[in-house]
């Protein structure tokens, strides 16, 4: 993640949703729904409440999981046995995908298992993948030395900076689904700072999302009967990058650019290169692909 993410639109979707539910409300005095002593599971209309407010007194670390998926279970146990030792110090909440599609979006996850430490509402920082219970305690000593000024602990540091009107209406645009409109706000804040790295980078997402969210559904189907129609690849690879599979996405693009000549290997190469900018270079997905094209084109 480039630099702290802001939570508060996802809350306001969120609350806004959890108003319209036909559900009944939990019975005063009820505890949220959990999964055990040192887990809180969660969905788009509890995320509000189980992980921003919190996270105005306690660091809540949120692990993006995939019921489908081993490396998220195995995340999953690292984080409620790291929680159990700490007694409190903080608060593991797990959000499934498919049950909290919001809660994955408004993350930017691309992968699962994805681990995000949030503290005084906003994500500060990050990992993915499943990691040795020693990387991640060494991961969650250093964020525990360093969110003191996020939850309001003055001794530990200065005060926040004031927040941002234009980067709050950005952030407001993506969590209402508006991703052209969110673009734009972003590309007002970076054409006044041409060096901010996180509007830089929220450009891009919201310029995927917005294509990706308006294509037709089905394009994995279609792509997959017509393994040579282009424009079907490129779809394909937008849906499968959107529900959270990467290196599919990768590995289409650079199968079709393999069987594919002039314009229409240029045109799958920029997409290629388009999707990478959504990742950390330094991703092991990334890294592998860029090789596998290299191959490809040479």
């Amino acid at each position: 993640m480039a630099g702290a993410v802001d939570l508060s639109g996802l809350k306001a979707r969120a609350e806004a949703k959890a108003a319209q539910q036909a559900r009944p409300a939990p019975a005063e005095g009820e505890a949220p729904a959990q999964a055990g002593g040192d887990v809180v599971d969660v969905t788009d209309q509890t995320f509000a409440t189980e992980v921003i407010d919190r996270s105005a007194e306690r660091l809540v670390v949120v692990a993006l999981t995939a019921s489908y998926s081993e490396q998220s279970a195995a995340m999953s146990a690292v984080l409620e046995k790291l929680a159990a030792d700490d007694a409190g110090r903080w608060t593991f909440v797990r959000a499934d995908v498919d049950a909290a599609p919001g809660v994955a979006q408004a993350f930017g996850a691309q992968q699962v298992p994805m681990v995000v430490a949030v503290a005084g509402g906003r994500a500060v920082t990050a990992f993915a993948g499943a990691q040795p219970e020693q990387a991640v305690r060494q991961w969650l000593d250093d964020v525990l030395s360093q969110v003191g000024p996020a939850l309001g602990d003055a001794e530990a540091g200065p005060a926040e900076a004031p927040s941002d009107p234009r980067r709050e209406a950005a952030e407001q645009l993506a969590a209402d689904g508006d991703y052209d409109g969110a673009r734009a706000a972003y590309e007002a804040i970076l054409n006044a700072d041409p060096g901010d790295a996180e509007a830089a980078a929220a450009v891009k997402q919201m310029a995927f999302f917005a294509r990706a969210t308006a294509a037709d559904p089905g394009a994995i189907a279609r792509a997959d009967d017509a393994p040579g129609d282009v424009r079907e690849a490129l779809a394909a690879a937008d849906e499968e990058l959107l529900t959270g599979a990467p290196k599919a996405a990768f590995a289409r693009l650079i199968a079709a650019i393999r069987m594919s000549a002039g314009d229409d290997r240029t045109a799958l190469r920029t997409r290629l290169l388009e999707l990478f900018d959504l990742f950390d270079p330094a991703d092991e997905a990334v890294l592998a692909a860029r090789r596998d094209l290299a191959a490809a084109l040479f």
